[in-house]
């Protein structure tokens, strides 16, 4: 199966002609929602999307690590990552996709 990329505007063109809204309107409500979930997200909330998945920002400790271009050793620092749990309905579909 090849990979390819869905886009924010492929999403925006895809739901265009299944609502009554100017696909500038569309733009405005997706940007809407992924500002909601970043703000939600660095303010520490758990965000949960029934029958999608959920994000949440984890703690990774800091590490000796090295460089991989020099090869120097460097320091990471502890950091917050951004964590994706799918729903089960959805990690049951995705699991068959490679059977």
């Amino acid at each position: 199966m090849s990979e390819t990329k869905l886009t924010k505007a492929q999403i925006i063109d895809n739901i265009y002609p299944k609502v009554k809204v100017s696909k500038r309107n569309i733009h405005k409500i997706v940007n809407l929602f992924f500002l909601e979930i970043k703000e939600g997200l660095l303010q520490n909330h758990i965000i949960e999307l029934r029958g999608f998945g959920t994000f949440e920002v984890k703690d990774r400790k800091g590490r000796k690590a090295r460089n991989p271009k020099t090869g120097a050793s460097v320091i990471v620092k502890d950091h917050g990552v951004v964590s994706f749990r799918p729903g089960r309905e959805l990690k049951q579909k995705a699991w068959s996709l490679r059977e």
